[in-house]
């Protein structure tokens, strides 16, 4: 189900269903309810945008930006705890 948002136009915001990790158990790949597939990096970019619905970048302790589902109090649409592709 992808999502709109008011602005500057509507956009069209991509809804995460599935993710690719490494042998890390890292993500390195999204899968969104429209098919389309893209890397972590660019994911991090359409995120920054408010291209993907209840998705947004964080700086970790590391100091490094991550992805992160906005916190609404359910585990289930955590990135980490969504179908793997």
């Amino acid at each position: 189900m992808e999502q709109q948002t008011s602005g500057q136009g509507m956009r069209r915001q991509e809804e995460v269903v599935a993710v690719r990790k490494n042998g890390d158990g890292d993500i390195v790949e999204l899968k969104f309810s429209s098919g389309k597939v893209v890397d972590y990096k660019t994911a991090q970019s359409m995120a920054r945008n408010n291209e993907i619905f209840n998705v947004s970048v964080f700086k970790g302790r590391d100091q490094e930006e991550h992805l992160r589902s906005n916190p609404d109090g359910r585990t289930d649409n955590n990135l980490d705890n969504l179908p793997l592709f």
